[in-house]
């Protein structure tokens, strides 16, 4: 099973920087703890250096994300602020078949709202999940949904 772990890279950040990333090591980390054989896919991981990259690069890495995000098995997207790439990925995934969950306080955003199987507060109550369900799947239907 492929997971692909979407999120926050530069968000709003008006210059060439980059948001922390070790959120996405805590969901990788969590998820292998409980289901070694998962297939984790990256993208910071895979473009460490991606906010160096020319215009036609990032343009050519942004695409090559999206198709990687729709031919997963379920897409988890970290989102405490707005994230135009992630906004992206969890659309084209979810219109793909892809099920997506998304962990943000944005309860309310309509992306979310509308694409997202299932939003989690916070990583802990993620964290908690994973330790409720047999298999990731189950990540996208346990409780409650967005609102």
């Amino acid at each position: 099973m492929k997971v692909f772990i979407g999120g926050v890279m530069q968000g709003s950040i008006e210059a060439n920087g980059m948001s922390d990333q070790g959120y996405r090591r805590a969901i990788a980390d969590v998820l292998q703890a409980r289901w070694p054989d998962l297939e984790i896919i990256d993208p910071h991981q895979l473009h460490p250096e991606g906010r160096d990259y020319d215009t036609d690069m990032a343009r050519r890495t942004l695409e090559d994300m999206l198709k990687l995000a729709q031919q997963s098995d379920l897409v988890i997207a970290y989102v405490p602020v707005a994230s135009m790439g992630t906004a992206l990925e969890i659309y084209l995934a979810q219109r793909s078949g892809v099920p997506v969950i998304v962990i943000s306080p944005l309860r309310y955003n309509w992306v979310l709202r509308s694409y997202a199987r299932r939003i989690y507060a916070d990583l802990a109550e993620l964290h908690e999940a994973v330790r409720q369900v047999d298999e990731p799947l189950e990540l996208a239907t346990n409780g409650e949904g967005a609102p």
